[in-house]
């Protein structure tokens, strides 16, 4: 038991010790958070245009020209996997471009954008639909009363999977080692490569994805039961 002890640290060492390599985790699990928090400011800009989009109906009740857009769209990115998508934008769309996080930003953001509009869409469906009545009742326009009684309603419904969809975001963007950016994972890759050791490093960067995933699981808790009490008042 002891000898085992003692290869485990000497496999810790090798993983996270020796040659300051602990610091290849932290670069990478920046690169990783830097990724994710600005593909989701992304994903929430375009999901919401494309929400607006897909709501949009005209008077006869049929689909607009922007809600065949929005559906194509949607189906698109949700009917094709991620790697691909961001494959096609480095290698195709901007094979000439010079920022890789840039480029992974982008590429996330527009997948998750197809997500994120459904989430809204959703969101603002499950309003009752006497609010706006209500609302032009008091004398409101369509816009006025989308503005000041749809979204502020559901705003609640949507924050909670918001939440989800950002975790599940920061977990997809262990995929960019495949355009050459050094994101937590593939800095556990490299360490392995070099310790020609891979279960350390490979747990390593599992323990560190659990522990930033648990601590937003439990943000998204306490938001959503601050929610719920606000609802019960």
């Amino acid at each position: 038991m002891q000898a085992w002890f003692g290869e485990v640290a000497e496999k810790f060492e090798a993983a996270f010790i020796t040659g300051d390599r602990w610091k290849l985790y932290l670069e990478g699990l920046g690169v990783t958070l830097q990724i994710s928090v600005f593909a989701a400011i992304v994903g929430v800009l375009i999901g919401t245009v494309v929400a607006f989009m897909k709501l949009s109906v005209r008077k006869n009740g049929k689909k607009t020209v922007w809600a065949v857009m929005a559906d194509i769209y949607i189906d698109v990115i949700r009917g094709t996997p991620s790697v691909l998508q961001l494959m096609i934008i480095w290698f195709i769309l901007l094979a000439d471009a010079k920022n890789g996080v840039a480029v992974a930003v982008l590429s996330f953001g527009i997948n998750s954008g197809a997500y994120v509009a459904e989430i809204i869409r959703a969101g603002i469906l499950a309003v009752d639909k006497g609010q706006m009545e209500a609302g032009r009742s008091l004398g409101l326009s369509n816009a006025q009363t989308m503005i000041y009684v749809i979204i502020p309603q559901a705003v609640k419904n949507v924050l909670p999977p918001m939440g989800n969809e950002f975790i599940v975001l920061l977990k997809e963007t262990a995929i960019v080692g495949y355009v050459s950016l050094t994101d937590l994972t593939r800095a556990a890759n490299q360490i392995a490569s070099r310790t020609y050791e891979a279960f350390m490093p490979l747990i390593g960067a599992a323990v560190i994805y659990f522990i930033v995933i648990k601590i937003l699981t439990i943000l998204l808790g306490v938001l959503e039961r601050r929610l719920r009490r606000s609802d019960n008042r």
